[in-house]
């Protein structure tokens, strides 16, 4: 019974994982370049590296077909969801009694989460804490110059950290302040078109990031009319970010605007109040949480970012994964995690952040609730 109803999702998310590695630039970059192990994305970004826009048509048809192979993953995840012919109702969760083998599937579960979350932790933890990379963590070897060399002394790191601070904020803020009047658009036609139009939005987040890079590159390397050329700007970051993370700021003021009753609205325009007045006293007080969660989703996938930033990065508009990638390409293990170790407690910051949010959210919009 259960695992028949459950395979729709099994295979949506063996879809998204695929679609999640296949256009992955940072785990192949830091482990596979190395060793000359390339993937379609790595290869992309070495071709560039080395010889610049004259590659452009080449890396363009690289960018093709990784977008090809991510939209076969999105179509089989959207065919995977839309084969199911039941309805899943709110309720109480399934409970399954595992007897004898309670202890032992907890183990094994305590034992990934482990592997994979808290063990990379304490080896980021530990390395930022020794003077080089090797060096033995005790009581003789502890320090914390590599916080001070990186927050305070290296010059490109604390621009890193302000190019990031200041791309991701800016993203945000401008995503979180057009997220209600571009729902309450999509709102105000017809549902075919609207699905259509939410798909687009979705299709920079859903293709791999280094796609959406080449795109960009290609858009704005020739000067345009009135803003002439972004390229070699910070501002083509900007540009890529707003893009790529569009769907985060607006899905979750659509949910939220969904469950706001019409009849507040009418009441308001039945005792006189204007559509600007009702904007101003119904639904942006109600839409502002889901549109503060938005923003706040969007500032985290931004803040760290590497994919899109690593293609489009220039002179003295360097971010934190650039500088991460730098600093580990440079010998400089000690330092990159260092950073690394102050970029996550910034990110659990937000999230933290955001499940205080979390009981003014309307449902679904925390992936993780």
């Amino acid at each position: 019974m259960t695992l028949p109803l459950m395979r729709p999702y099994f295979v949506a998310a063996l879809a998204l994982a695929f679609v999640s590695g296949v256009g992955n630039f940072g785990i192949p970059a830091f482990l596979g370049l190395p060793v000359n192990y390339l993937t379609l994305a790595t290869l992309i970004y070495q071709q560039l590296a080395s010889n610049g826009p004259t590659v452009l048509a080449q890396t363009a048809m690289l960018s093709l077909l990784i977008a090809a192979i991510a939209i076969v993953g999105i179509a089989i995840q959207s065919l995977a969801q839309k084969r199911e012919s039941f309805a899943i109702t709110r309720g109480a969760p399934l409970r399954l009694s595992l007897g004898g083998w309670r202890w032992p599937v907890a183990g094994v579960g305590l034992l990934l989460i482990g592997v994979m979350l808290v063990l990379p932790m304490l080896a980021l933890l530990t390395t930022s804490l020794v003077p080089t990379y090797g060096v033995r963590l005790s009581f003789d070897t502890i320090t914390l110059d590599n916080y001070v060399e990186v927050l305070a002394r290296q010059a490109s790191t604390i621009r890193a950290f302000t190019n990031s601070f200041y791309l991701s904020g800016l993203a945000a803020l401008i995503l979180a302040l057009l997220a209600v009047p571009v729902a309450l658009g999509l709102r105000g036609i017809p549902m075919r078109t609207r699905q259509a139009l939410h798909g687009l939005l979705d299709l920079p987040y859903a293709l791999p990031g280094i796609v959406l890079a080449i795109a960009c590159i290609l858009l704005f390397l020739r000067p345009l009319p009135l803003i002439g050329s972004l390229y070699n700007t910070p501002w083509i970051i900007l540009v890529a970010y707003l893009m790529r993370f569009a769907a985060l700021a607006v899905r979750p003021v659509d949910a939220a605007l969904g469950q706001i009753p019409p009849q507040l609205g009418e009441a308001a325009a039945a005792a006189g109040a204007g559509g600007m007045r009702r904007l101003l006293t119904i639904t942006l007080p109600l839409a502002a949480p889901a549109a503060t969660a938005g923003a706040l989703l969007v500032f985290m996938s931004a803040f760290n970012e590497l994919t899109v930033s690593a293609l489009l990065w220039s002179s003295r508009n360097e971010t934190l994964g650039v500088i991460l990638f730098s600093l580990d390409e440079a010998g400089l293990s000690a330092q990159a995690s260092a950073v690394a170790v102050v970029t996550i407690a910034v990110v659990v910051v937000l999230l933290l952040a955001l499940d205080r949010l979390a009981p003014r959210l309307p449902a679904g919009v925390l992936p993780w609730r």
